[in-house]
C-alpha cells in the first residue's frame, strides 16, 4: 500500500474506538506495517521512518512535525500545500517538502484549532490559535485564501530569553536594561512597540522577570504566548471566538474589565489592537502601576498615533481628552526593530511627558547608534520621578541618575 493508503487504513481501524490514545494509534500502525508485504519487507530504518510519518500525520502536524522538532526553526510559513518556507536565525528559506494536497493541509489546520476550542471553516475562514508549546498560529482558509489554505506558525524558545541573553546578543545595552529593571520594579507603565517579528513578545517576557515576586499579575492575550516564570500569583486569561451560532465571544475588552475585579497589582496585555486600548489605559490610570503591553508601530511617534486611533474606535471621544489620557497613563515607550541581518534591537527608549499645546511631549533617553552599533544614552534625564521617589530606594535613585548622566 502507498503511504496515503496506509494512513487511511489506520484511520478506519481507530475510528470505531471511543477514546484513542497515542499508544492505540502506534499499535494499529505497527500491526498494519507487519501485515503489509511492501512495508514489512523494508529495512528497519525505513520502516521506523514510515511509522513516524504515519503517526505524525494522524496525531501531530504531519510533515510540519519535523520542523516543530527542529529548535533552529523560529517561523513556519505554509502558502498552500506546495510552498513551505521556514525562518532560521532570521533568514528565510524554502523547504524541500510539501503536503500531498490541500485537504491534508486543511486537516492539519483543523487539528490545531480544535485542540484550543477554536473553529475555522468557509463561513469563518480566519483564526488565531496556538500549539501546546505556546507557538502562535494563524490560519486562513478559502475563500479568503483563493490559492489554498495558509498556515503561519511563530515559535518561541522553550526556555524564555532573559534580559541577559538580549544583552549578550547586543539587542540592548546593559545600562539600558538596568534602567528598565529599576522602572519596572518601581511601577512605571511601559508600552513596547515594533513591527511584525521585531521581538515584542520576547522582550515583554524578559521585562516581566523584573516584576517583584510578591505581586498579583493578570495577563490578557488573544492566544496564550507569554512565558512568565517568576510570579507565583499569576492569572492567565485568553479570548474566545464566537461559536458556530455566533455566540460565546470573549474579547480583550471583556477580559480587561473582568481583570479589574480580580484585585491585580499589574495587568499585562499581550497586544493592544483596537478599542480595548481605552480600557487598558484606564486600567493603567486606576492604581495598576507597572502594567505592560505591546502594539504594532514603526516608531514611538507612530505608536502614540496608533493609540489615539485605537481609543477613538471605542466611541466618540474628543481628541484632546484622548491625548491627555495617553499622557497620564503611559510612562515609557520602548521601540524595537528587526534589522536587515535578521537581528532584533531596541532602537529607542523614550519617556512620555505632559499633554501640552495640543500634543503629547516626549523625549528620548536611549537611542540606537549606527556608528557605535549599540544603544547609547542621549544625556536626557528622567522627568517623571514620582513613582521612583515613592517606590525606589535611595540607591536606585542614585543609580538611575548615573545611568542617564550626560553621554558626552
Amino acid at each position: 500500500m502507498t503511504e496515503d493508503e496506509l494512513r487511511a487504513a489506520v484511520q478506519r481501524r481507530i475510528s470505531p474506538l471511543k477514546e484513542v490514545t497515542d499508544t492505540d494509534v502506534r499499535a494499529q500502525i505497527d500491526r498494519l506495517l507487519l501485515q503489509d508485504p511492501e512495508a514489512s519487507g523494508m529495512p528497519v530504518k525505513e520502516r521506523l521512518l514510515l511509522r513516524k510519518r504515519l503517526f505524525d500525520s494522524l496525531r501531530r502536524l504531519d510533515i510540519l512535525q519535523q520542523l516543530i522538532e527542529d529548535d533552529s526553526v523560529t517561523e513556519i510559513m505554509v502558502n498552500g500545500p506546495e510552498n513551505i518556507f521556514v525562518e532560521r536565525a532570521g533568514k528565510l528559506e524554502r523547504w524541500d517538502r510539501h503536503f500531498s494536497d490541500a485537504d491534508r493541509l486543511s486537516d492539519v489546520i483543523q487539528q490545531i484549532v480544535s485542540r484550543v476550542n477554536r473553529v475555522v471553516n468557509t463561513a469563518s475562514p480566519i483564526v488565531d490559535a496556538r500549539l501546546e508549546d505556546g507557538a502562535r498560529v494563524n490560519a486562513v482558509l478559502p475563500p479568503a485564501a483563493p490559492d489554498g489554505p495558509i498556515l503561519t506558525i511563530r515559535r518561541f524558545p522553550k526556555d524564555p530569553l532573559v534580559m541577559q541573553g538580549l544583552i549578550e546578543r547586543n539587542s540592548i545595552s546593559g545600562e539600558a536594561a538596568e534602567f528598565l529593571q529599576i522602572l519596572v520594579r518601581c511601577g512605571y507603565n511601559l508600552l513596547i512597540s515594533g513591527g511584525t517579528g521585531s521581538g515584542k513578545t520576547t522582550f515583554l517576557n524578559a521585562l516581566s522577570a523584573f516584576i517583584p515576586e510578591n505581586e498579583r499579575i493578570i495577563t490578557i492575550e488573544d492566544s496564550l504566548e507569554l512565558q512568565i516564570q517568576n510570579i507565583p500569583n499569576l492569572v492567565r486569561l485568553e479570548t474566545r471566538n464566537r461559536n458556530a451560532e455566533g455566540m460565546g465571544e470573549i474579547t480583550i475588552r471583556d477580559l480587561i474589565r473582568t481583570a479589574l475585579r480580580m484585585r491585580p497589582d499589574r495587568i499585562i496585555v499581550g497586544e493592544a489592537r483596537g478599542a480595548e486600548a481605552l480600557d487598558m489605559l484606564q486600567a493603567f490610570n486606576t492604581g495598576h502601576d507597572g502594567s505592560l503591553s505591546t502594539a504594532h508601530a514603526n516608531s514611538p511617534e507612530d505608536l502614540l498615533s496608533r493609540l489615539e486611533t485605537m481609543i477613538l474606535m471605542s466611541g466618540e471621544l474628543p481628541l484632546p481628552a484622548v491625548r491627555a489620557q495617553i499622557a497620564s497613563a503611559v510612562d515609557i515607550l520602548v521601540h524595537l526593530a528587526r534589522l536587515h541581518d535578521g537581528s532584533r534591537k531596541v532602537m529607542e527608549i523614550r519617556e512620555v511627558g505632559e499633554y501640552q499645546d495640543g500634543r503629547i511631549l516626549t523625549h528620548s533617553l536611549f537611542r540606537w547608534s549606527e556608528k557605535e552599533n549599540r544603544l547609547v544614552r542621549t544625556g536626557e534625564g528622567l522627568r517623571r520621578t514620582g513613582k521612583l521617589i515613592r517606590s525606589g530606594s535611595e540607591e536606585e535613585r542614585k543609580r538611575l541618575q548615573e545611568l542617564l548622566a550626560d553621554a558626552g
